[in-house]
């Protein structure tokens, strides 16, 4: 369980290493080729390094740039990473959460001002639900926290619904008053998840298949329950143990992770899939202009020097550029994306490693990005 809550600090501090180091000052403008031929340069670096174990996409109007894969997907077959290589992506999934709600908001279904009691009049936690708000949960100003607990670890094989996850963490009371501060809080989004298939009328997993998914031809996205055989799955695998000191040689993250994830996170997708998702926001085949304007601008300051926080999204600017995405990190999980709204371009880095290790090559993108 240690290893799982060590997830969530590397988790903080990637995005903390991100944003906190010294912007490199913007040399005299560039070519596309050259921009595609200096990201090039700079991934075969990492590869010829030993320093990338995942595949990386950057984009320009959703057109690739420069892309690489390296590495070993499953040791165990010996197959290697490639782009089309699924990883799971951690809390990048809370995007796909947010965008779903608001489609629902759009469709006049549901307001983000809405309690947790107005969708869920059952709700364990009467208290709760009738304090907290959609808004609320989906900033993470709730006062909810996280659900990997001691619950979790003996029930984690059997969390394959919504419904189960809400148990874990539904008693539990409040941090502080909603609304008062951003706290991290991958209970709230599970809660989110359950407002969707109560005014859907879909289970989560559908919902997100039909109408994001596949408007967005993400064809390689999706959640798996274990067990089955999915082809081009990557293995996370991590050098942390238990007590969150490194172990002596690797080890596969199956016995610590999600089993198949949910609104929360750990769902799995390809560097080619998020680019198309990018490119379905900036298109406004999820959401309009309004909505997508809503969800994906800063509404709250979140800790330390992270930026703003929106509805699943956070929003900041690095050098004179705006950025808007998630990350997602864990034992084995390490996962970013980047949106560059007014630049048009698109960052995608997905490992199979702890999140230290793909610290640098954030940074190695960003500063290659050009402002103008």
């Amino acid at each position: 369980m240690k290893a799982i809550l060590a997830g969530v600090i590397l988790c903080g501090l990637l995005t903390l290493f991100a944003l906190a180091q010294s912007p490199i000052p913007e040399a005299s403008p560039k070519s596309q080729a050259d921009i595609a031929t200096e990201i090039d340069g700079y991934l075969n670096s990492l590869v010829a390094e030993k320093k990338l174990s995942g595949a990386v996409l950057v984009a320009k109007d959703g057109v690739t740039l420069a892309s690489k894969s390296a590495g070993v997907a499953n040791k165990a077959t010996g197959a290697p990473i490639t782009l089309n290589t699924r990883f799971n992506v951690g809390s990048m999934n809370k995007m796909f959460t947010a965008v779903a709600i608001a489609q629902l908001a759009q469709a006049g279904r549901l307001s983000f001002d809405d309690h947790i009691s107005k969708h869920l009049p059952d709700y364990p936690n009467k208290e709760v639900a009738g304090q907290v708000t959609i808004h609320q949960l989906l900033t993470h100003t709730s006062g909810m926290g996280l659900y990997w607990n001691d619950k979790f670890k003996a029930q984690r094989e059997q969390l394959v619904t919504v419904a189960a996850h809400i148990p874990l963490f539904a008693s539990d009371p409040l941090s502080f008053a909603p609304g008062e501060k951003f706290q991290y809080s991958n209970s709230g989004y599970m809660v989110l998840g359950a407002i969707i298939e109560k005014v859907s009328g879909e289970d989560y997993y559908s919902y997100v298949q039909k109408h994001i998914y596949e408007p967005a031809g993400m064809t390689e996205t999706g959640f798996y329950e274990p067990g089955k055989e999915i082809a081009n799955l990557a293995i996370g695998y991590t050098n942390m143990g238990p007590d969150g000191k490194p172990l002596p040689e690797s080890k596969d993250n199956t016995d610590i992770r999600e089993v198949k994830g949910g609104p929360a996170g750990g769902g799995y997708s390809t560097v080619g899939d998020l680019v198309k998702f990018h490119a379905a926001l900036r298109s406004h085949k999820l959401l309009n202009e309004e909505y997508t304007t809503v969800v994906t601008k800063g509404k709250v300051d979140a800790a330390g020097p992270i930026g703003r926080y929106g509805y699943g999204f956070g929003d900041k600017v690095f050098n004179g550029k705006h950025i808007v995405g998630h990350n997602g990190g864990a034992p084995g999980i390490a996962a970013n994306f980047e949106m560059y709204p007014e630049l048009g371009y698109t960052s995608v880095i997905l490992m199979n490693a702890d999140p230290p290790a793909m610290m640098p090559v954030i940074m190695g993108i960003r500063q290659r990005i050009p402002a103008k």
